[in-house]
């Protein structure tokens, strides 16, 4: 099974979208398999991470920013403003592709996990993950 799920985010920022993928999900005709999110940006990336504080979320955005910052003379790639290069950066250094077991039906996280899509631009474009599910 594959479906891509369409997403609109307005800033940088991680949003949960493990309510997106299971929705994606319910056309499933089995209860077992693996099931793989990829990203179709490379200036977002996908994570999976505490679903329960916001505070830990915002933690990590902030590292984030502090070890790629933005207007850093180094960069030669910035026709498309100040942000896009630092966003690459940090889709390089985190995930374009995440796997998670399907067990009885459902995603197999843990109590406090969910999946999160890391918007690494100030102001993105829609946003694409394919969903793919192999089972039996």
């Amino acid at each position: 099974m594959n479906t891509i799920v369409n997403l609109t985010v307005d800033r940088q920022g991680l949003y949960d979208i493990t309510h997106k993928v299971t929705g994606a999900l319910q056309a499933a005709t089995f209860n077992e398999g693996l099931v793989t999110l990829f990203i179709r940006h490379t200036s977002a990336s996908l994570l999976i991470q505490e679903n329960a504080d916001p505070a830990a979320r915002q933690d990590l955005e902030r590292w984030l920013n502090r070890l790629v910052p933005e207007h850093d003379p180094l960069y030669t790639h910035t026709q498309e403003g100040p942000d896009d290069m630092p966003a690459h950066i940090k889709s390089a250094l985190t995930a374009t592709s995440i796997s998670i077991p399907l067990l009885d039906g459902s995603l197999a996280l843990g109590t406090w996990q969910g999946i999160f899509l890391w918007e690494h631009r100030h102001n993105p474009g829609p946003r694409q993950v394919v969903v793919n599910l192999l089972g039996g």
